[in-house]
């Protein structure tokens, strides 16, 4: 999977915990919680969303390193490069 379905795919788990979210309004290098506006429940529930979609662990150790929309799709291409 490359990074563009990657992304797509996260923006969808994204949009499915908040819907008004514009991704063409998304800037993917700045802090996504703060251009969506979500509170830590929401953004827990994106991190189990993305788990769930792309059968990836993601350890509450590495919360903090997922910030930004790059750093996720990042982070999963990763995730998912170690799994094969």
């Amino acid at each position: 999977m490359d990074d563009q379905e990657l992304k797509k795919r996260v923006l969808t788990v994204l949009k499915s915990i908040a819907p008004e979210v514009d991704e063409a309004e998304l800037v993917s290098d700045r802090p996504l919680r703060s251009q969506v506006d979500l509170d830590s429940m929401d953004w827990l529930n994106v991190l189990i969303g993305i788990h769930q979609d792309l059968a990836i662990d993601i350890p509450e150790a590495d919360y903090a390193k997922l910030v930004t929309l790059d750093d996720l799709v990042a982070y999963c291409a990763k995730r998912l490069k170690s799994a094969r």
